[in-house]
């Protein structure tokens, strides 16, 4: 491997990251992956060992990229949904990745499993204390305040690019969504 290695496995992560996105595993190239990254092809083979392990890779990075990266706050659930989404307006390439991970690799990665639990685990210790809806099991009310936060990215809208004005109107659905959702409202409170 060249000196830069180090460089080098970045630029291929990149790009891989790019073309992963784009096509999955089963519709990347690698020579495409190697040309974005100004890359020999072989390099790789000696990097990852296979598409798939680079796939496996990517996955893994995007992972740690997507809401694990996002500072959770069980006592914020709307601040976390509209922190999210804000995660997704800067990386549109993670829900691609994600679509393409529960299609080829749907066994899933046991980080973000655990990672999840322990934000479920967090949800569950608010709402004992009375200050988060109890209408929903922990972890169904995580996954609804998730897909509040993700749910404008799944549609085509107008077809065209969100301008500013859209994505501030949709940020403010999905932190009143979110906030509806975890009121404890007088009777639970």
């Amino acid at each position: 491997m060249p000196r830069d290695s180090n460089a080098t496995k970045a630029r291929l992560l990149d790009a891989a990251i790019a073309e992963f996105a784009a096509h999955g595993i089963a519709g990347a190239r690698v020579d495409r992956i190697a040309s974005a990254a100004g890359a020999n092809k072989r390099l790789i083979y000696a990097c990852f060992g296979s598409k798939e392990r680079l796939f496996d890779e990517v996955l893994r990075r995007a992972a740690e990229a997507g809401p694990e990266s996002v500072p959770f706050d069980a006592d914020d659930l709307p601040g976390y949904a509209g922190a999210v989404f804000d995660h997704l307006v800067a990386r549109p390439d993670l829900l691609r990745l994600r679509l393409w991970k529960l299609l080829e690799r749907p066994a899933g990665l046991g980080s973000e499993a655990e990672g999840f639990r322990r934000r479920a685990a967090e949800v569950a210790a608010v709402q004992a204390r009375g200050e988060l809806s109890r209408a929903m099991a922990p972890a169904d009310l995580l996954t609804m305040v998730l897909a509040a936060a993700q749910a404008w990215f799944w549609t085509d809208g107008d077809g065209g690019p969100a301008s500013p004005e859209h994505l501030a109107r949709h940020r403010a659905a999905v932190v009143e969504t979110a906030r509806r959702l975890a009121d404890p409202g007088p009777a639970e409170g």
